[in-house]
């Protein structure tokens, strides 16, 4: 069996790319125009509200399988302070009885935080791509 540190990080890499996996899917499938419509009453631009949806739904989809986890839990990362500090701080951390608070933006950028110090290679799609090649260096050495 596999170390204990590579199946706690592959439980974080897939429950992580689920969860931005369907909050891009509900961003597209309740009609983008919502969320751009939000962006933009925050003061961010409307645009925006498309790059991040791609990220979230293609993103998560990466980690789930596990392909450039590192890069991919950086940007979600990113996402998630920017969704802290421009749409949730005001609410505070359990939120405001109107909105939703920042404890789940926390969360979700440290397990980010962990991936992208850490990677995650069992059962990754990166490791079936690239281990070979880092074998035969290591040989080579």
């Amino acid at each position: 069996m596999e170390n204990k540190f590579e199946v706690s990080t592959l439980i974080l890499r897939v429950i992580l790319g689920i969860t931005f996996f369907v909050h891009g899917y509900v961003k597209f499938s309740g009609g983008i125009e919502n969320t751009v419509g939000w962006f933009a009453s925050i003061g961010l631009p409307g645009s925006l509200a498309y790059v991040v949806a791609i990220i979230e739904l293609v993103g998560g989809l990466a980690l789930i399988i596990g392909l450039g986890s590192k890069v991919v839990s950086a940007l979600l990362g990113i996402i998630m302070i920017g969704a802290i500090i421009k749409g949730k701080l005001a609410a505070g951390f359990l939120g405001n009885g109107t909105g939703a608070g920042w404890e789940l933006d926390l969360a979700l950028l440290a397990m980010a935080v962990v991936i992208v110090i850490n990677g995650s290679k069992l059962l990754s799609v990166d490791k079936l791509l690239f281990n070979k090649k880092q074998d035969s260096v290591s040989e080579n050495i």
